[in-house]
């Protein structure tokens, strides 16, 4: 029963994945049938990551009220329906419109996963996880260009990843029993939950949540900083053309997906916490690869580094949130969690674009250095704080 069930929640990660890279992949051709300006692309992202901040920090109560198989059944089935929309859309208007409920149903599922995943499973599976979420997020792409490639469209790739998303829904339907059974078997003893939880601010409170959402807003900066600009810092300070560049973006994002497969193997024998502080010194060495004036071998193995780098932290700080900050608040704070992640990835790359518009690419190393430097120290603050 157990390992049914994290069959279907592997599953639905990859599902997850899927739209998450087709947006930026499809605009190309999706742009000129909509007749507006290049940048709107922007517009619809920030739409979709404001609709998954919002039910990111709502998760928990939803979760508390309505319990996680019918929470996961309504967002998926939220998602489905969005991206019916988002293949049918008619004008950029109502793609503008679809893309509140994509992120909505995108959050949830997002927030509900982690959450149950970090109290009734294993480190390894966390990691594993977010290693399939990868492997979604580079088959959307994927799948979109086999469709064009057969003279296909991107509504079509919209329109498959979709029915992918309602054949998720049907095998929740069917499996919803399990997600009450797999958390009866869990022999954790749950704490009373305090009435000062019905404040919706209440995780601010606890103690070390202010500094572990310092630490979360810090990493998804540089995961989607590197995503956002990497591929221009190597062009235009590297000198590479935009195809080797673009590979080599790829590349950052491979090996993120490759560390979190071997760190599932590696949580055998290394805590979450001795893991989080490898990555956060393989991103920092990184970083510095990239920083000083060395031979360009080295700054694509800086690029490479940092990736390997990133594999571990997010997934394991996730797990370390039942343990730092108890079972009783794990749902509200891992939805606070994932709305600050989704927060720093919305807005850091931008920051970032603005910053270099008055100066220049080149401190983008400067950049990374900055957000590593307070991710180790936040991080470093909760060791303490809770003895790791």
């Amino acid at each position: 029963m157990v390992t049914l069930l994290l069959i279907i929640i592997y599953l639905a990660f990859i599902s997850l994945g899927l739209p998450d890279g087709l947006l930026g992949s499809a605009w190309p051709v999706m742009q000129p049938e909509f007749g507006i300006p290049y940048g709107f692309a922007g517009l619809v992202s920030m739409i979709i990551s404001g609709g998954t901040i919002l039910s990111s920090i709502f998760s928990s109560r939803i979760l508390k009220r309505f319990g996680t198989g019918l929470v996961m059944v309504v967002s998926v089935a939220i998602t489905a329906v969005a991206l019916f929309g988002f293949a049918l859309t008619p004008s950029f208007l109502w793609l503008v419109l679809i893309a509140v409920p994509l992120g909505l149903g995108g959050g949830a599922v997002d927030a509900a996963l982690n959450a149950y995943v970090a109290e009734h499973y294993e480190s390894r599976h966390m990691s594993w996880l977010h290693c399939f979420w990868g492997v979604g997020a580079l088959a959307g792409p994927l799948l979109l260009s086999v469709i064009l490639t057969r003279g296909g469209n991107w509504r079509s790739s919209y329109l498959l990843i979709a029915t992918i998303q309602l054949v998720l829904v049907v095998v929740l339907i069917f499996s919803a029993p399990l997600w009450t059974k797999v958390s009866r078997r869990s022999t954790e003893k749950i704490a009373p939950i305090i009435t000062e939880y019905q404040s919706l601010f209440f995780p601010l409170k606890i103690r070390g949540v202010k500094i572990a959402l310092l630490v979360f807003f810090c990493y998804c900066g540089i995961e989607s900083t590197m995503g956002l600009w990497g591929g221009s810092y190597l062009f235009k300070i590297k000198g590479l053309t935009p195809a080797s560049a673009a590979t080599w973006i790829s590349l950052f994002y491979a090996s993120i997906t490759l560390g979190r497969f071997l760190t599932g193997f590696i949580t055998y024998k290394v805590s979450n916490n001795d893991l989080i502080r490898a990555g956060s010194l393989a991103i920092l060495a990184g970083v510095g690869l990239i920083l000083f004036p060395l031979p360009l071998p080295f700054t694509l193995a800086g690029f490479l580094l940092l990736g390997l780098g990133c594999a571990p932290i997010y997934p394991c700080m996730l797990h370390e949130t039942p343990d730092r900050f108890g079972a009783a608040n794990a749902h509200v704070v891992m939805g606070f969690q994932m709305a600050v992640a989704y927060i720093g990835t919305t807005f850091l790359p931008p920051l970032f674009g603005f910053i270099i518009s008055a100066t220049s690419l080149t401190l983008l190393p400067f950049f990374l250095l900055c957000c590593i430097i307070l991710l180790m120290l936040g991080e470093e603050v909760l060791r303490k704080k809770f003895n790791h």
